[in-house]
């Protein structure tokens, strides 16, 4: 097996991993190439020769990306084309904006404990999501700092 086909092997292991938590294949597949691909920098036609996937359907991964806070991407002089590669420090970027989703979920649980009561069987289902989001926002709050440097602890 040469080193494209062992890259590629991973790029689909990094797509099955996110794909367990409802990330499209196609987009799975764009961030695990982006993250091995030389040049860091790659064209939509670069990127879609490389994963075998559609215009289209690369297409609409790309914007998905991109919006989620992954991928930048710009042009350069003379060109039309634009060229993606993966944001600095996209992967904390994205963990930190759903930390702050469990937060705006807690609210919404205290909310429905305050609208339903203390004793309504239905604050026990509304609480079971509550306590399990407090305990998750508890072990980010007091976890220790992220390490800017990209290496990691193992």
């Amino acid at each position: 097996m040469n080193e494209q086909e062992r890259l590629l092997e991973w790029v689909e292991r990094v797509a099955m991993y996110l794909a367990r938590d409802g990330v499209p294949p196609i987009a799975g597949r764009v961030l695990g190439w982006l993250m091995v691909c030389d040049p860091p920098e790659q064209t939509p036609a670069q990127i879609s020769a490389a994963i075998s996937a559609s215009r289209a359907s690369l297409t609409s991964n790309l914007r998905l990306l991109t919006s989620m806070g992954f991928l930048t991407w710009r042009t350069r002089p003379g060109e039309r084309t634009g060229y993606y590669r993966m944001a600095d420090e996209a992967w904390s970027a994205v963990v930190r904006q759903q930390i702050a989703g469990i937060t705006s979920f807690l609210d919404i649980t205290r909310e429905g404990l305050d609208l339903v009561g203390p004793d309504d069987d239905r604050s026990k289902r509304i609480r079971q999501a509550h306590t399990t989001f407090e305990w998750m926002a508890d072990i980010f709050d007091n976890a220790p700092p992220l390490r800017s440097d990209g290496e990691g602890t193992s």
